[in-house]
């Protein structure tokens, strides 16, 4: 058996900018990017066209938008300003140590995270009580391209952890997002239905691991 967390609102929290575009403004002109006067309304539109299910990295979207309003800036300059803008401050939650740990006592232990912003994870990891090596596998829908629900991201977390997808407990809060673990055979551990200080005791019981009672 494999388990895989979610991250943010899973196993910590970590704030955001109340308004992406505003804070994304801030860090492009910090670079010497114009700033287009309707960039509230650039950063709204959708400029990349992707596949249902598919991850846009939010430096790719940045860049699109700029052209589209035919901004010229340094390479790079929208990703570094993406990295700044998305700086958190993070907490670990209560019961997330003591989930992992037990997480591991069954098998690998993965992150499987939809995070659109390049090196959020590995800082937020930094900034918690975690150590990247509490985790056999980390796998982004920034890094690999696709988003829970998708099916695919979920494929490549139990590949990664060298389990078929229908022994791959899924733990995360989002029901629409985490649950698509089900999709492909896997358990969701939901935490609307169980709290991460119950996570230990529900992986202790391998034919009780469904949130769906």
């Amino acid at each position: 058996m494999g388990v895989s967390f979610d991250l943010f609102g899973t196993l910590v929290t970590a704030d955001r900018p109340a308004d992406p575009a505003a804070a994304v403004a801030t860090e492009l002109a910090e670079r010497d990017v114009v700033v287009p006067d309707d960039w509230a309304d650039a950063y709204a539109e959708a400029h990349v066209d992707a596949p249902d299910g598919a991850e846009v990295p939010l430096p790719a979207h940045v860049s699109r938008a700029l052209a589209s309003r035919g901004v010229d800036y340094e390479r790079n300059a929208a990703r570094r300003a993406v990295v700044a803008a998305f700086d958190p401050t993070v907490e670990t939650r209560p019961g997330a140590v003591e989930a992992v740990d037990a997480a591991r006592e069954r098998g690998p232990v993965a992150i499987c995270s939809n995070c659109s912003v390049p090196e959020l994870v590995g800082r937020t990891l930094v900034r918690s009580e975690f150590e990247r090596d509490d985790f056999d596998a980390i796998v982004t829908s920034v890094g690999c391209g696709w988003r829970k629900p998708a099916p695919e991201i979920f494929e490549l977390t139990a590949d990664e952890l060298g389990v078929a997808p229908a022994d791959l407990v899924h733990v995360g809060d989002d029901p629409r997002a985490d649950g698509g673990i089900e999709a492909i055979g896997g358990t969701a551990l939901l935490l609307e239905d169980c709290p991460l200080e119950d996570v230990p005791a529900r992986l202790a019981s391998p034919n009780d691991h469904s949130s769906h009672e």
